[in-house]
């Protein structure tokens, strides 16, 4: 069963890698295993990576945090995973201020912040996914993408799947939800009530054994594991 995955990078980085030491993933091989895990016949054709730039002045580390993201999708690209950049918006606003979680929030008194918010990411997943199903029609039956999965637990992805299991019924649609054993979530059922299956938790023992080399030989310098990952 020939599977697309498209991968929300965003999501995947802070509900599953963040404070981790497995940062380094190979995402590709991740993804093998576990759509093999829910079917022995799946075989991984392509991962499409949906990600933004980080923005250094706002990241933990500066710099460093964007030189980290820039070797990691270097050493994806190594791997024929396909990336694709939206962008990041800053703007200032007001927000409700907070005092304490057992204030409620209140129009009647905010402040000014910043907000970051990501752009353009959940719109080109949607698309990507939708133009992948509608183009199989034309294909030969021997090439055509037999399996979809999303790799998310964004409800805006909602309308995406609801749109694919209606106009592509014979198309599976499968989801692994970004979410580490042991940290409690909540499983989206908006995306739940469109998928075939899926995925819940991704286990520490499968991140730990789906790692890159320390190295990864690119077309042009290798991709080193960043120093304090």
């Amino acid at each position: 069963m020939r599977t697309a995955c498209f991968v929300d990078g965003y999501n995947l980085f802070y509900g599953l890698l963040a404070g981790t030491p497995y940062k380094w993933l190979d995402l590709p091989a991740l993804l093998a295993h576990i759509i093999r895990v829910e079917n022995p016949d799946s075989t991984l054709h392509s991962v499409s990576f949906f990600t933004s730039g980080v923005k250094p002045s706002l990241a933990t580390r500066g710099i460093a945090s964007k030189e980290a993201q820039d070797t990691y999708i270097r050493a994806l690209i190594a791997r024929n995973v396909i990336v694709f950049y939206g962008r990041h918006q800053l703007e200032s606003g007001k927000a409700p201020r907070f005092i304490d979680k057992g204030t409620p929030a209140s129009r009647a008194d905010q402040v000014e912040v910043w907000k970051l918010e990501e752009k353009e990411t959940d719109v080109h997943i949607a698309i990507s996914m939708y133009r992948l199903a509608a183009r199989q029609a034309k294909l030969p039956s021997e090439e055509r993408i037999q399996q979809i999965v999303l790799v998310s637990a964004d409800t805006d992805m909602t309308p995406a799947l609801r749109a694919l299991s209606e106009d592509f019924p014979d198309l599976p649609v499968g989801v692994i939800l970004p979410h580490r054993e042991g940290i409690q979530r909540t499983v989206p059922g908006s995306l739940k009530q469109y998928a075939k299956w899926m995925r819940h938790v991704v286990k520490n023992v499968e991140l730990a054994e789906h790692q890159l080399p320390p190295r990864v030989p690119t077309r042009k310098k290798p991709a080193d594991k960043p120093t304090y990952w």
